[in-house]
């Protein structure tokens, strides 16, 4: 009979949706394990000294030193830079990320914002809450359009899946090109290269993590290179574009419009300029949330629990982080 583990969620909350429903989504998945989920940090403490695999948001010295028999953390966000990887690493604790969970709505939130920026559905809307009725004029089509993502992790991958139904050609920018990828085309973060595919770009979409290479690449330059009747969408962080020089290009017309779910800086001050602009939709770094958020995690941590029954320290686990 294989071994039953015990699970520890941590209490915590993602896009305001309680850790609490991952430790239901295991124990339907993991019914031969113990699941059990911490409502405050007297019972997150008590969790983490049985605990085989740690589910959590954050964790810190006090909880580390608690889990002597701790063998996975599993983190509940993608990102993991707020984590003590190098405590993690003493204790021979395997550290796992949520990578993925959030490809297929923030693809159907930026799919959303390209469709009614490019069918002025903003437009509409104020039209109707003005009871007005007038007809306006579209500012295109998707299909046979140029769109370039920047970023083809999970989000940028299910983004182009979606696309593909569009008729609409597609560019990729990853720092590793020689990868490949889902789109038509697959090139670097080479200046003359990538100035070359945003001359060609309908609509260029932000999906990649804040680095020293992706910090500050919508810049003024980009703006003038950029097609005048061409859409910018930012899922990515705020930093990524540079604020003042989108600004700039809005009241030049330099660019036709932007979806925006990520600023700089953050939260938009309520008398930013970017408040005021007809063609701009802001949304308030909500594109990651879906009800399906701690159902994704459960599936991930559920496999690297089957993985670890089978594999023991030999398991190879998927989303593993590399120390």
């Amino acid at each position: 009979m294989a071994e039953q583990l015990t699970i520890g969620v941590l209490r915590g909350r993602a896009h305001g949706r309680s850790s609490e429903e991952a430790a239901e989504a295991l124990r339907e998945r993991l019914p031969d394990h113990e699941i059990r989920y911490a409502r405050t940090r007297a019972e997150e403490l008590a969790v983490a000294e049985d605990a085989d695999v740690l589910v959590g948001l954050r964790a810190d010295d006090e909880l580390l030193e608690a889990s002597e028999n701790l063998r996975i953390f599993a983190a509940g966000s993608a990102g993991v830079d707020h984590l003590p990887l190098d405590a993690f690493e003493a204790q021979d604790v395997a550290v796992t990320n949520a990578s993925g969970v959030h490809g297929p709505n923030m693809a159907e939130h930026v799919l959303a914002t390209l469709l009614s920026l490019t069918r002025r559905l903003d437009v509409g809307m104020r039209q109707q809450r003005r009871r007005e009725w007038r007809r306006f004029q579209t500012r295109g089509e998707l299909y046979d359009s140029t769109v370039t993502v920047v970023g083809l992790g999970a989000i940028g991958e299910a983004l182009v899946e979606r696309l593909s139904g569009f008729g609409v050609h597609t560019i990729g920018v990853r720092y590793s090109p020689e990868k490949g990828g889902p789109t038509d085309e697959v090139i670097g973060f080479d200046d003359e290269k990538l100035a070359d595919a945003f001359a060609r770009t309908d609509a260029l979409v932000l999906a990649c993590p804040l680095t020293e290479t992706t910090r500050g690449l919508v810049d003024d330059d980009a703006f003038r290179t950029l097609p005048t009747d061409s859409i910018l969408v930012n899922v990515a962080r705020g930093p990524v574009v540079d604020t003042d020089a989108l600004v700039s290009a809005l009241q030049s017309n330099s660019i036709a419009a932007a979806a925006l779910d990520v600023t700089d800086p953050e939260p938009l001050p309520e008398d930013h300029p970017l408040w005021t602009f007809g063609n701009v939709i802001i949304t308030p770094h909500s594109a990651g949330d879906t009800p399906q958020y701690w159902q994704r995690v459960a599936d991930i941590v559920a496999e690297n629990v089957e993985q670890l029954e089978e594999g023991g320290e030999d398991a190879k686990l998927r989303n593993r982080v590399e120390f």
